[in-house]
């Protein structure tokens, strides 16, 4: 059988953000690589908050109104950050997915510090995984 850990099938190369990075230089991070938000980090790296596209628009939309640009990720990022460990399962995960709201987990370890995300496809990828494993075994 597969492992079904996080540390499994997590992006081992999350977008980091800085709780000073100014908004529009978040956008720019999120865009270039291609993820739905990220954690913010400050600046000893612990994960202090979390950064999603939605927050991004909602103030991209303020700042159109009142022609400001000077927002810090800070400012607007959510907190308190649900993560998960390494050596949590990906099925306690799928549950917790189920429950809550976030898309993406930070992923940290017994000290608070980032090691990746995790993110619904990849969860769902776990999943497919052993379940194809598990239906090799039996035929």
């Amino acid at each position: 059988m597969e492992s079904l850990q996080v540390s499994d099938y997590m992006n081992t190369h999350p977008v980091k953000l800085h709780i000073d990075m100014p908004v529009a230089e978040a956008v720019e991070a999120l865009l270039v690589s291609q993820q739905s938000g990220g954690p913010v980090l400050d600046a000893k790296g612990k994960v202090v908050g979390f950064l999603s596209e939605r927050d991004c628009i909602a103030q991209m939309i303020a700042s159109s109104y009142y022609r400001e640009q000077i927002c810090r990720v800070g400012e607007i990022m959510k907190t308190p950050v649900v993560s998960v460990k390494p050596y949590t399962s990906v099925l306690e995960l799928a549950e917790l997915l189920l429950k809550e709201k976030p898309r993406v987990y930070p992923v940290v370890d017994d000290d608070g510090n980032l090691l990746g995300c995790i993110n619904r496809t990849a969860v769902l990828r776990a999943i497919d995984v052993q379940l194809n494993d598990g239906y090799r075994q039996a035929g």
